[in-house]
């Protein structure tokens, strides 16, 4: 098999996963929704229950808590997450005239505590131009990081979606940058998340990577920064897995939520 062939083959066999994967978050959007509606349900006809046994026996029994209402793992150092506020964006493509050449310290507030990045306008300028805009639009607000993947050659935090469905975008795209040609990505590493299509799939969800992880994409994700600190959130994040409910037991939404409550960015001056 040729050199060639064999990138085809492995472009095939991510996109393939990537599908999947939109799938099941598709699947567990409509699951939610379903979920929904039964809990209405069911909490009228636990009013009705509750009415019933007051009136027959002159006193009310409290019902203990089912499974639902289990609460989520919030790992130590970790407050509740907020609630996604789920707000679509239609923004325009910024130039990313903005950044280049330029580097930025950007600090992403976290119910768990601060992550620190250094963005690399230089190498990637208008994913960093955009991530620059979504900062100062306050894109980013209460939004839930949607994805955690704990495979041995695969261990990144997604965020970057308000809806936390992972189908959500700021209502424009652009093309890879600054790809590595190894498909290799090290700890600490800050990229794009993408669609299959690597001329307008990045949008606003980026990845935050926990472990050396590899990505056979021929074309690659665009690397835009790198983490300074607060990496030992996402470890801890991540220690936890993925929750119980995924589809997958290496790749899902992440057992510990953490959220993004904001995003602030400064210039380094030379």
């Amino acid at each position: 098999m040729t050199r060639k062939q064999e990138r085809a083959r492995a472009r095939r066999r991510w996109e393939k996963q990537q599908a999947k994967q939109s799938q099941r978050q598709q699947d567990r959007a409509r699951l939610q929704r379903l979920s929904a509606v039964v809990a209405v349900v069911v909490v009228v006809l636990g009013v009705v229950g509750v009415l019933a046994v007051t009136v027959g026996r002159g006193g009310g029994d409290e019902a203990a808590p089912g499974a639902d209402n289990t609460p989520a793992t919030v790992v130590a150092g970790c407050q509740p997450p907020p609630s996604p506020l789920g707000t679509a964006s239609e923004l325009t493509l910024p130039d990313k005239a903005t950044a280049q050449g330029k580097v930025f310290d950007a600090t992403i507030a976290t119910n768990c505590g601060d992550i620190v990045v250094r963005l690399d306008g230089a190498k990637a300028p208008q994913a960093v131009a955009s991530f620059l805009q979504l900062a100062r639009e306050s894109y980013w607000k209460d939004s839930p990081c949607h994805r955690l993947t704990t495979a041995e050659t695969l261990k990144v935090l997604q965020c970057g979606d308000p809806t936390g469905t992972g189908q959500g975008g700021p209502g424009y795209g652009f093309g890879v940058e600054n790809a590595p040609k190894d498909g290799s990505y090290p700890r600490g590493t800050l990229a794009m998340a993408r669609t299959q299509d690597p001329k307008k799939g990045n949008g606003g969800q980026f990845f935050i990577v926990y472990g050396d992880s590899s990505l056979p994409d021929p074309d690659g994700y665009t690397v835009f920064g790198t983490v300074t600190s607060g990496l030992d959130i996402v470890d801890r994040v991540a220690a936890e897995g993925v929750a119980p409910n995924a589809s997958s037991p290496d790749d899902g939404s992440p057992a510990a939520p953490i959220s993004i409550l904001s995003v602030a960015v400064t210039e380094e001056k030379s």
